[in-house]
């Protein structure tokens, strides 16, 4: 809600400067070639996203995603301890972290929710517990083996290599990762 308020502050303040700079004609452009260049970048990404999803759902029905679904289960176990025998939480947090690793994240979203949803049952509680805490860092830093998205957007842009960005974004993404791990873990300890 608040940034609806403030994106219509920063569009009142931005008319403002241009009545007052004599420059009426420039928002008209700028809101025109900014719709244009949306519509462009919508129609270039539409393709490479539909090859993708096309290269994931066929990783999907191969149930190689289950495959590592099965791998992530005993990591998820230990940074879950209150959720390691509770087969639909694990289950569905483990497809969760595998859909975000081969960047299926449009997959992720639905079996995150139904992480969370599984877990405010199971422990009956309304506030998140440090369980909660854990999967969302996890599904929110996640690791991508395989970022299309960027990759798409990257290719509509013009780059001559689009997954060169593979190293840095497997490092930060660890990183990232990492941290998050680490905090909900400190954050654990202090807040029980």
């Amino acid at each position: 809600m608040i940034i609806s308020y403030i994106w219509l502050l920063l569009f009142v303040l931005s008319f403002i400067t241009c009545l007052f700079s004599g420059s009426y004609s420039l928002p008209a452009s700028a809101l025109m070639d900014g719709a244009k260049a949306a519509v462009d970048m919508c129609i270039q990404l539409c393709g490479a996203l539909c090859f993708w999803s096309g290269i994931m759902e066929v990783m999907r029905r191969s149930r190689i995603s289950d495959k590592i679904a099965e791998i992530m289960q005993p990591f998820l176990s230990c940074l879950m301890p209150n959720c390691h025998d509770k087969k639909e939480i694990m289950d569905s947090a483990s497809s969760n972290v595998a859909a975000n690793l081969l960047g299926l994240g449009n997959a992720a979203t639905p079996l995150g929710i139904k992480t969370v949803t599984a877990m405010a049952k199971t422990f009956g509680s309304s506030a998140a517990t440090n369980d909660m805490c854990m999967f969302i860092v996890l599904n929110t830093a996640s690791i991508q083996l395989l970022p299309t998205t960027v990759a798409a957007i990257r290719s509509s842009c013009g780059a001559q290599s689009a997954f060169d960005i593979l190293p840095a974004v497997w490092i930060t993404s660890i990183a990232s990762v990492s941290a998050g791990i680490a905090s909900a873990k400190l954050m654990a300890k202090f807040f029980k």
